[in-house]
């Protein structure tokens, strides 16, 4: 019990240590879009206007077919008749702009002054639309990665296939549709819908999930600081599926302001295994047993001030969540995490971030299906690509430099919202750090040497960013094993 407290003591220390760190503000920097307020305006450039007070007139908007106009305005920060000086309406004319752009709806966006009339001010935003409907083919590994996906030797048993139909903006209040139907190794039906501005005042919203998914293959234990898998193929007396979920989520939303978002879900799970998971590890489950139906609850918070939020140059953004699991002695987890990203330049064309994250879950005594830490998702320290580190108390720090070396676009269509593609090239040196701690003992602690352990590694890289989220890294790491190599991480929207 006083390893349980010495632990819970470490991670309100870490909160405490995020926080004050959020409360530093960062440096100011300049306008990053340099269209947001175009040059040639005449106040822009006469000081002597700077300070005083103007009026906003009418607001027009151009380019948007499908996405309605109060989705536009429910971004901005003024509305007509709001009286600013010109150094607030520019600060607002580049926020507006950011904010757009993380609606994920737009390629780009324009903010700018139409006209003026005396003290009364013109505004024209002009957005470029995104495509929204994408029935595309779904190809995928089910690995966590490409490197463990190397590490099966890029095996072709080891993908699912399918049909991912996903309708972006689908009424134009930016709700998004989505229907899954997937097969190969494993099998997933998914059905969810969000709408995040379900009424008038665009606060309030509401969203649903329905999947079904059934595995061959199943993570059943960690072993080395490795996935342990097993196939249902190996076992004679083995169903061909190892484990069947079914779950029902609702998700309420409310954005009571433009940086600040609440989340609250409330879902069902019925998840069973097969008896060779058992068998394999018989903590995968508390109690011995292979069927559990479990109630879901989960709070988010989540505040955004950021340029641009698929890779931040300058801003913060951080999120606090809580989530409690089940009821009963089967499934009792209770979890809250927090998770923060703080970035600024430091120079010309070369920007700093640090992004933390900290984790803890009760009691400390988890069966090992709610035991998943690093590796996982966004939680990782590059460098450590091919391994994971199961707990239940954790923390986390990435450090990195990026310097643009490259800011260019290349034609593509004869269409106004994508007669080009952006890319821009960064040149990266980042380190990163992290500790996890797991009380647990069993096979699912077999080997496992980077757990209860400080962590760190480094590396040196090369980012590629463009239009629709797309993210390309390619990074050179070491870490503190001694081991090196190249690892590649492609991210986007889909």
């Amino acid at each position: 019990m006083m390893k349980d407290w010495k632990y819970s003591v470490i991670l309100i220390c870490a909160l405490y240590w995020c926080s004050a760190i959020l409360a530093q503000a960062p440096p100011s920097s300049p306008v990053r879009y340099g269209h947001s307020i175009p040059a040639m305006s005449p106040l822009v450039l006469s000081a002597g206007t700077a300070q005083a007070n103007f009026v906003i007139g009418d607001i027009y908007i151009k380019g948007n077919r499908v996405t309605k106009n109060y989705i536009i305005e429910r971004e901005l920060s003024f509305k007509k008749g709001d009286s600013l000086t010109l150094h607030d309406l520019v600060i607002a004319f580049e926020k507006a702009h950011d904010r757009l752009i993380n609606t994920h709806l737009f390629n780009e966006a324009v903010v700018y002054l139409k006209e003026s009339r005396g003290v009364v001010m013109d505004i024209e935003i002009e957005v470029k639309e995104r495509w929204y409907i994408f029935p595309l083919p779904y190809f995928r590994p089910v690995d966590r990665n490409l490197s463990v996906w190397q590490e099966n030797n890029y095996s072709l048993s080891r993908v699912n296939y399918g049909v991912k139909y996903t309708h972006y903006n689908f009424t134009g209040r930016n709700d998004n549709l989505i229907a899954w139907l997937i097969t190969g190794y494993s099998r997933q039906v998914e059905l969810a819908y969000d709408q995040p501005y379900a009424d008038k005042a665009l606060r309030h919203g509401f969203g649903f999930t329905a999947i079904f998914a059934a595995l061959r293959e199943v993570n059943a234990a960690t072993v080395a600081n490795k996935q342990y898998f097993i196939r249902s193929d190996t076992f004679s007396y083995a169903k061909p599926f190892l484990s069947e979920q079914y779950s029902f989520s609702l998700r309420y939303y409310y954005r009571p302001a433009l940086r600040t978002r609440h989340l609250f879900r409330l879902g069902l799970t019925k998840i069973s295994i097969d008896s060779a998971v058992q068998v394999t590890n018989p903590a995968f489950f508390s109690n011995n047993v292979r069927q559990l139906i479990y109630p879901e609850f989960s709070y988010v918070l989540n505040y955004t001030d950021v340029d641009y939020l698929p890779y931040p140059l300058r801003g913060l953004t951080y999120e606090a969540g809580f989530l409690r699991r089940g009821i009963k002695r089967d499934m009792n987890l209770w979890q809250v995490y927090f998770k923060s990203s703080l970035s600024w330049p430091i120079a010309h064309k070369t920007y700093f971030t640090t992004q933390n994250w900290s984790l803890l879950k009760l009691p400390f005594h988890q069966p090992f299906y709610n035991q998943q830490l690093m590796g996982y998702g966004d939680f990782y320290l590059r460098g450590l690509d091919k391994y994971v580190v199961d707990g239940v108390a954790a923390l986390m720090v990435h450090n990195t430099f990026m310097r643009e070396l490259f800011n260019f676009n290349i034609p593509f269509l004869h269409v106004a919202s994508h007669d080009h593609i952006p890319f821009r090239i960064y040149a990266t040196a980042f380190g990163d750090a992290g500790y996890a701690s797991n009380q647990n003992n069993g096979l699912n602690n077999a080997g496992n040497s980077l757990e209860n352990r400080f962590l760190y590694t480094g590396g040196v890289g090369v980012d590629i960013v463009s239009f629709y989220d797309f993210t390309f890294k390619l990074d050179y790491s070491f870490n503190q094993l001694g081991q090196k190599g190249l690892f590649l991480r492609i991210g986007n929207e889909f």
